[in-house]
């Protein structure tokens, strides 16, 4: 098995993690934890295949000349925050049209993300004796006990703000200690953390706005 295997096999481990949990813990009916997990995984799909885009836009030049051959390349950064801005202009798109409630939408991503994201560090610590990553996995724990405790004391809208902020400015604070960050094996500059909070924000409170 590949490297490149391995790591994607720890992050399907890690989102089956971050799915199961969401499903045995979250207060929601049965059937709404099925259609928001649907939901989240349709959309897992397209930043998979954003990716993609994302890897042969930026190696078009191999891709004209071998098409196959750009199986071959390792997504970078640069493809992660293509599929994440195409992500975000999808969910806007989709709650635009009425297809998708932002809000219950963002606060199941959240569980997921953070519970995956765990389990991926902590494997990547002691399978890997990654350490570098200790700071970041310590962040993590913290935001998931916090996400837990507040949960039923503040509203959908505010815990959703709440953990977006909490996230952002805690991983940029990992970010100028270390000298650089990494979410799912891809490096996270500060400059897209910040782009990433201001664009999360603004969907959240647009939707709120509306529904005001």
């Amino acid at each position: 098995m590949t490297s490149a295997q391995l790591s994607v096999g720890i992050i399907i481990i890690s989102l089956g993690a971050g799915f199961l949990t969401y499903y045995f813990l979250s207060d929601a009916a049965k059937e709404k934890k099925k259609d928001y997990m649907g939901e989240l995984l349709g959309q897992l799909m397209n930043f998979v295949i954003y990716m993609w885009v994302g890897k042969i836009v930026f190696n078009l030049s191999v891709f004209l000349k071998d098409p196959l051959s750009i199986l071959s390349y390792p997504s970078n950064s640069t493809a992660f925050y293509v599929a994440v801005i195409a992500s975000i202009i999808t969910v806007t798109i989709k709650s635009e049209m009425g297809k998708i409630d932002s809000i219950p939408f963002l606060h199941v991503f959240i569980f997921v993300f953070l519970i995956a994201s765990f389990v991926y560090e902590f494997i990547q610590i002691v399978w890997n004796g990654n350490t570098y990553s200790l700071n970041y996995t310590a962040l993590l724990a913290v935001l998931i006990i916090l996400f837990v405790v507040v949960r039923d004391r503040i509203t959908v809208y505010r815990l959703n703000i709440l953990m977006f902020v909490s996230w952002s400015l805690g991983t940029l604070g990992v970010a100028f200690r270390m000298p650089f960050t990494m979410v799912f094996g891809y490096t996270i500059s500060p400059g897209f953390l910040v782009f990433f909070l201001v664009a999360c924000l603004l969907l959240v409170l647009y939707k709120r706005r509306k529904v005001s």
